[in-house]
């Protein structure tokens, strides 16, 4: 419950910011992705884009890739992980089959006994 409480008062500031933000930044921007092209000619030959999807596309590009870096660099610990996990099922497995053995190293045999002298 308090986690879902913070994550209101968390969320929904941030929410209100973006909304402000994305109306305060309506102005059109020409976006070029060749830099070898003349800006002149690109400007008054291109269409505007709000500046606000501008900022938000390369923000979700950057979580992207961000995760994605994230995702490979945790390889091996997920690697690490999945060996131990399968060890530890392994143990277990032989833990129990040494249960459920019958237990034959606590029977005396007579020879077992010494005898006085």
């Amino acid at each position: 419950m308090l986690k879902r409480i913070v994550g209101w008062f968390v969320l929904v500031p941030l929410c209100a910011v973006l909304i402000v933000f994305a109306l305060a930044n309506r102005q059109l921007v020409v976006l070029n992705f060749n830099p070898l092209a003349p800006s002149e000619g690109v400007a008054a030959a291109g269409t505007g884009v709000p500046l606000f999807l501008v900022i938000f596309g390369v923000l979700l590009v950057g979580v992207l890739l961000g995760g994605i870096a994230t995702w490979f660099a945790q390889g091996p610990h997920r690697r690490e992980e999945r060996h131990y996990k399968r060890e530890t099922e392994r143990l277990h497995r032989e833990l129990e089959v040494a249960r459920r053995a019958p237990d034959t190293s606590l029977t005396l045999s007579p020879d077992d006994f010494v005898r006085p002298s």
